[in-house]
C-alpha cells in the first residue's frame, strides 16, 4: 500500500512538472467565450454598446438593432434576444445615450427612440444627413462620443478601382453637433472603421489601400491630412479646415514621413501595423480602462483586425510632443472578422464580428464572443520606449538576467513603405541594426537595447525581437516581437560602455545594402515557375487558355479547371477585387502547407510575392494589384491527378483555393 501511495505521488509530481514545462498559449491567459446566437438572426455586427443594466445592444449590417439580455451567460447560461429596430441601411455604429440611440447608416445618422417603453423603437428620426453616390463602398461609421461631449462620424471612400470621393465629405472625419450639424474636421481617410479618443486626443485606424502602404493608427488634429488624396476634392469647400489641394501631394513613392517633412499638413501615423506581419485590415480600438480587470495592460490600446480575426495591442508615448509607439500581437482565433469591441461591466471584452464581403480567417459569417482574462500573468513585452541610443523593453514579469543580458537574445530591423497612389506597398529600405550591448535593470523588468544612434531612422518601423529572453521562472515570451514606429528620438543621456554588456557579435557593415534593402525586388521575374511571355517554341500558341478572376470574399471566380497532362497552358489572373492577390499552383495536397509557408516569410514576404521556395510550388504569378492582371505560361504536369491552386497572400490561403485536375 505504501509503495502504491509513493508511486501515485511521484506520478502526480511528474504530471505537475509536465504542466509547468508545457508551453503556454494565448488561451491560458485570455479565454474566448462564444455567445450562442439563434439561427434565425444574422448577427453581422456593425455597432455595439453595453447598457447600464448589463444588456448588450448591437446594430447589424442587415439593418437591425438587437437588445441582448444576459450577454455574460450567467445562471442558465442562455442570452436572450429582442429586436429593437429594423429596416436600416447597413448601420456600422451605435451610440446608446439612455433616452435614445444614435447610429450611422449609409446616408445619415438616425435617432431611435422608444417613446412607449415597449422595448421597440417607434421613432426613426433623421438626425444628420449627407449625400450619396450609390457606390457600394460608401460605408458610414459612428457616432463616437468624445470626453468633451462632442461626437464624431467618419465616411468611407467609394471604390472605383481606386479610392474616390464621389459625394461631399467622403474620406473625411466630421464633428457631429447635438443639433445635427456636421463640421469637417480632417481628411485623407480611406476606410476609417476605427476611431475615437485616447488620452483626450483623437485617433483613427486605417487599412492598406491606395496611398496606404500598410495598416496604421494616426493622431488627428483639426485640419490634418492623413494621406489619401481623394478627400481633398472638398478642401476648397466653405468650412474646410484642410488647405491642401490634390495637386499639392507628390506621387513619388518616397516614405510618407519624408513627404510630410516637405508638405506641411500631411500627418504621418503614430503607429504602423506591418501588413500581414501584424494584420491586414485594422478596425475598432479600445483603451484598457478596466483598472486591472483585463490584465497588466491598463492604459494601452487593443486594436481589432477584421481580415485576420485577431486583436493586437498598442502602447504609445509622446516624444517631443509627437505620438509614437509599438504594436504587439495579443489574441488570435476569433470566429469571424472583428469589427467592434466594447468593455463589459465586469472588465471583460465583447467582440462583434462579421465577414460577409470582407472575408476573414475566422470561418464563421458572423458572431459575438467575449474575451476574459484568466487571472494568470502572461510573460510579455509590455512596452517599447524610445531611447537616445536605441530602445528600452519593459516586461510584465522579471526576466532571467542571464538570457536577457545577451545581445544574441535580440534582433532589431528597420523598414518602411512607399507613399504612392498604388494599392499597398512592398517593404522597402529594410536594414538590420547592429546591437552594441544590453543593459538589464536591477529588478529584471527592463532591458535597454543599445544601438548606434546613427542607425536610428525617423519615420521607420523598427522590428524588435527578443526570441532568446526567458522569464525568471524559465518561460519564453508568449509573443517575442513588437513593431515600434519611430517619429522622434527621445532625449536624455546615452549609456556608456561600462553601463551595458557589450555584444560579442562582429559589427555589421551597413555601407552596402541588399536589393531588398533598397526596395528592389530580388525574386526572379521570369523563372521556370513564373514565365510571363509565351515560349518561342509554342509556334501554334497554347493548347488551352484559362481565365481566372477574383471576387469579394476571398474567392476565385473559377474553383475547378481541367487540363490535359503535358499540354501547353496559359492562365490569365484578372484581379477584379479591391485586395492584393496572386495565384500559386501546387502539388496535390500541399496547398495549406504552401499557404502557411507564405504566411511565415516575415519581412521577406513582399520581395518574394509571398511565394515560398518549395518543391511543392509548381507555377505562380506575382502579387497582382486590384484591377490589374498577369498571365503565366507552363506545361501541365505529365502525371494525372488533382493539383491545387491558391492565393498565398497572408490570410487568404485558407479560403482562396481551387482544383486543377490533370487528366490523360
Amino acid at each position: 500500500m505504501k509503495n502504491i501511495v509513493i508511486t501515485s505521488l511521484l506520478s502526480l509530481g511528474c504530471l505537475a512538472a509536465q504542466a509547468q514545462n508545457k508551453a503556454k498559449t494565448e488561451d491560458d491567459y485570455y479565454r474566448i467565450i462564444t455567445m450562442p446566437i439563434p439561427k434565425t438572426i444574422q448577427m453581422e455586427v456593425g455597432g455595439m454598446a453595453v447598457l447600464p443594466d448589463g444588456r448588450l445592444a448591437t446594430s447589424t449590417r442587415r439593418g437591425e438593432v438587437w437588445m441582448i439580455g444576459n450577454p455574460y451567460m450567467k445562471g442558465d447560461g442562455q442570452p436572450t434576444f429582442h429586436r429593437f429596430a429594423s429596416g436600416l441601411h447597413e448601420p456600422l455604429g451605435l451610440f446608446y445615450r439612455g433616452k435614445d440611440i444614435l447610429l450611422s447608416q449609409r446616408g445619415e445618422v438616425t435617432r431611435l427612440v422608444d417613446t412607449d417603453n415597449d422595448g421597440v423603437a417607434d421613432v426613426y428620426d433623421s438626425f444628420a444627413r449627407w449625400p450619396l453616390s450609390g457606390n457600394y463602398h460608401q460605408y458610414s461609421y459612428g457616432p463616437i462620443p468624445m470626453p468633451n461631449g462632442e461626437m464624431l462620424v467618419t465616411l468611407n471612400l467609394d471604390w472605383v478601382g481606386r479610392g474616390a470621393s464621389q459625394s461631399k465629405w467622403r474620406g473625411w472625419m466630421l464633428k457631429l453637433g447635438e443639433d445635427g450639424s456636421l463640421t469637417p474636421y480632417a481628411t485623407g481617410l480611406r476606410s476609417p472603421a476605427g476611431f475615437g479618443s485616447y488620452k483626450g486626443d483623437i485617433f483613427y485606424t486605417e487599412n492598406q489601400g491606395d496611398w496606404v502602404g500598410s495598416g496604421r493608427m494616426t493622431h488627428l488634429e483639426k485640419g490634418d491630412f492623413a494621406g489619401n488624396v481623394a478627400g481633398l476634392r472638398w478642401s476648397s469647400e466653405p468650412g474646410s479646415p484642410v488647405k491642401l489641394k490634390p495637386e499639392d501631394i507628390p506621387d513619388t513613392g518616397e516614405p510618407l514621413y519624408d513627404v510630410a517633412k516637405k508638405v506641411p499638413g500631411i500627418k504621418p501615423p503614430a503607429v504602423w501595423f506591418p501588413h500581414t506581419l501584424m494584420g491586414i485590415s485594422t478596425s475598432d480600438f479600445k483603451e484598457d480602462t478596466t483598472a486591472g480587470a483585463f490584465g497588466p495592460f491598463q492604459g494601452q490600446l487593443f486594436v481589432g483586425d477584421q481580415g485576420h480575426s485577431k486583436i493586437m495591442r498598442v502602447d504609445m508615448e509622446k516624444v517631443n510632443g509627437v505620438y509614437q509607439g509599438a504594436c504587439f500581437p495579443f489574441r488570435e482565433g476569433f470566429e469571424s472578422g472583428i469589427i467592434r469591441m466594447v468593455w463589459g461591466l465586469d472588465g471583460s471584452m465583447f467582440v462583434g464580428q462579421t465577414s460577409r464581403g470582407w472575408s476573414a480567417t475566422g470561418k464563421e459569417d458572423f458572431g459575438i464572443q467575449r474575451l476574459v482574462w484568466t487571472g494568470q500573468m502572461p510573460f510579455e513585452m509590455k512596452s517599447i520606449h524610445s531611447m537616445p541610443d536605441g530602445f528600452e523593453v519593459t516586461f510584465t514579469s522579471p526576466v532571467d538576467k542571464a538570457t536577457a543580458s545577451k545581445s544574441d537574445s535580440y534582433k532589431v530591423n528597420s523598414f518602411t513603405y512607399k507613399y504612392h497612389h498604388i494599392y499597398g506597398s512592398p517593404i522597402i529600405n529594410a536594414n538590420e541594426l547592429a546591437i552594441k550591448g544590453i543593459s538589464v535593470s536591477e529588478d529584471g523588468l527592463r532591458a535597454r537595447i543599445v544601438l548606434d544612434p546613427a542607425s536610428l531612422r525617423k519615420g521607420y518601423i523598427h522590428e524588435v525581437k527578443a526570441e532568446g529572453v526567458q522569464s525568471k521562472d524559465g518561460l519564453s515570451l508568449l509573443h517575442n516581437f513588437g513593431y515600434y514606429t519611430l517619429n522622434e528620438i527621445a532625449g536624455g543621456a546615452a549609456l556608456t560602455a561600462s553601463q551595458y554588456t557589450a555584444s560579442t557579435k562582429p559589427a555589421m557593415d551597413h555601407s552596402t545594402h541588399t536589393a531588398a534593402a533598397s526596395g528592389t525586388k530580388t525574386a526572379e521575374t521570369n523563372s521556370a515557375k513564373r514565365v510571363t511571355e509565351m515560349p518561342a517554341s509554342w509556334t501554334n500558341g497554347p493548347d488551352q487558355v484559362i481565365n481566372i478572376g477574383t471576387v469579394p470574399g476571398l474567392k476565385f471566380d473559377v474553383t475547378e479547371i481541367q487540363v490535359k497532362a503535358g499540354s501547353r497552358i496559359r492562365i490569365n489572373l484578372n484581379n477584379n477585387d479591391d485586395m492584393l492577390h496572386n495565384l500559386v499552383i501546387t502539388k496535390p495536397g500541399t496547398a495549406n502547407a504552401v499557404g502557411e509557408a507564405g504566411l511565415n516569410l516575415g519581412l521577406k514576404g513582399t520581395e518574394m510575392n509571398y511565394v515560398p521556395k518549395s518543391d511543392a510550388v509548381l507555377f505562380h504569378t506575382n502579387i497582382v494589384e486590384p484591377e490589374k492582371s498577369e498571365s503565366i505560361y507552363f506545361v501541365a504536369p505529365k502525371t494525372p491527378g488533382t493539383y491545387q491552386y491558391l492565393c498565398t497572400f497572408p490570410g487568404h490561403y485558407t479560403l482562396m483555393q481551387g482544383k486543377l485536375k490533370v487528366v490523360k
